[in-house]
């Protein structure tokens, strides 16, 4: 709803917005480039900033002034998303944590700014923003991710006022997968498990049965196997080789690991130089165990070659064995909340937090049942013929 009161030079209003208090807008005519007369809009601030008109029409008057003699920064030459962009990374990007920042700065730099970075707000529109995502050689993960930041950009230029709406709103709100993430089938696991060798195989046993990120992956150190309690603690991420923190409080919580996987991780610790307990888990021996193996050169020259060899064609990366095991345990018929739990969804926390003491037993036997299925027969251990 608006409620209006003229003036001999453009008009103040309020608006309502979905979210957040109500705005007072200043609209008045001017003539574009094209001699075109078209009508202007600028926020003033809040209702909450301003909470009479009086106050209101007091800043209005200066922007009038301003806007009359052409020398409005904001009204003749609007905000261009490389502006907010700007703001974005000083204000709000620098505080996510370091694996999300370098991700979103990678996407900014890529794609974003050298397509849109020059475009105003209200030129980016969400037909046009469609259009260019489906002509992008990316996955539909990856244009997702993208098309949140973009989102995430205007949100931001909401919060401090450059707009007074999300023109973006609707791709977000629209946007549909194409089709579904790549899986690996058990067939194919089992099938590449079969292609590698050590700390490869190691890596791949972690990723397909415990479901760990990249960055939690080549973060482990000795420390963090406990082989006696057949737990993982995570603790850390690394990027780019830089340590940080956990994605979420949720990533944290520790990981079961089946005698199968303890004792394929054992036996790379027996042959790896580097076994001390802060030594990296997949330390490199080019940096001298000072670091992990760096990610993209383990799945370019080694994971990858592997499903060739095992004949396999599919689209692989670190996050298709997160993938791969959702869908594995879906087929086998386990609870959501294992699912869950084995995942550490953070989204989900308040139930898994309910429910973690008593799924421990559940993740245990639904992890081995994978692990069952991918391993190599002789790569698995003998059970003994008496128990203790």
């Amino acid at each position: 709803m608006f409620t209006r009161t003229r003036y001999q030079q453009g008009c103040l209003t309020t608006e309502t917005r979905k979210t957040g208090p109500d705005v007072w807008v200043y609209l008045w005519r001017e003539y574009d480039a094209k001699g075109v007369r078209r009508q202007r809009k600028l926020v003033v601030g809040t209702v909450e900033k301003y909470r009479s008109e009086s106050a209101a029409q007091k800043a209005v008057a200066a922007m009038r002034a301003e806007i009359n003699s052409g020398s409005d920064e904001r009204a003749c030459r609007p905000l261009t998303l490389e502006q907010v962009i700007g703001h974005y990374e000083t204000k709000e990007l620098f505080r996510k944590a370091y694996s999300t920042r370098e991700a979103y700065q990678d996407y900014i730099n890529r794609w974003i700014k050298p397509r849109w970075g020059k475009c105003r707000l209200a030129e980016v529109k969400a037909v046009a923003v469609e259009e260019w995502l489906a002509s992008l050689p990316l996955a539909e993960g990856t244009k997702a991710k993208i098309r949140n930041i973009m989102s995430a950009l205007f949100t931001h230029a909401m919060r401090y006022e450059f707009t007074d709406k999300n023109p973006i709103q609707l791709v977000r709100q629209g946007a549909k997968r194409q089709r579904v993430p790549e899986v690996l089938t058990i067939e194919e696991l089992k099938a590449a498990m079969t292609q590698l060798e050590q700390p490869y195989s190691s890596m791949v046993a972690i990723l397909a049965v415990a479901g760990l990120r990249r960055s939690e992956l080549f973060a482990l150190k000795w420390s963090d196997i406990d082989f006696e309690a057949k737990e993982i603690h995570l603790s850390r991420g690394i990027v780019h080789q830089v340590v940080g923190n956990m994605k979420t409080e949720a990533s944290q919580k520790p990981v079961s690991m089946e005698p199968e996987l303890a004792a394929l991780l054992s036996a790379w610790k027996s042959q790896t130089t580097y076994s001390k307990p802060d030594d990296w888990v997949f330390a490199s021996p080019e940096s001298k165990g000072t670091q992990p193996y760096w990610p993209e050169n383990v799945l370019r020259r080694h994971i990858r070659p592997a499903l060739k060899r095992a004949g396999i064609q599919k689209a692989v990366g670190y996050h298709t064995f997160r993938h791969s095991l959702a869908t594995v345990l879906k087929a086998n018929g386990e609870d959501v909340k294992t699912v869950q739990e084995i995942l550490r969804h953070a989204n989900s926390r308040i139930t898994l937090d309910i429910y973690t003491q008593a799924v421990t037993p559940a993740k245990r036997q639904a992890q081995q049942k994978v692990l069952h299925m991918i391993l190599p027969q002789s790569s698995q251990p003998e059970t003994e013929a008496t128990g203790s």
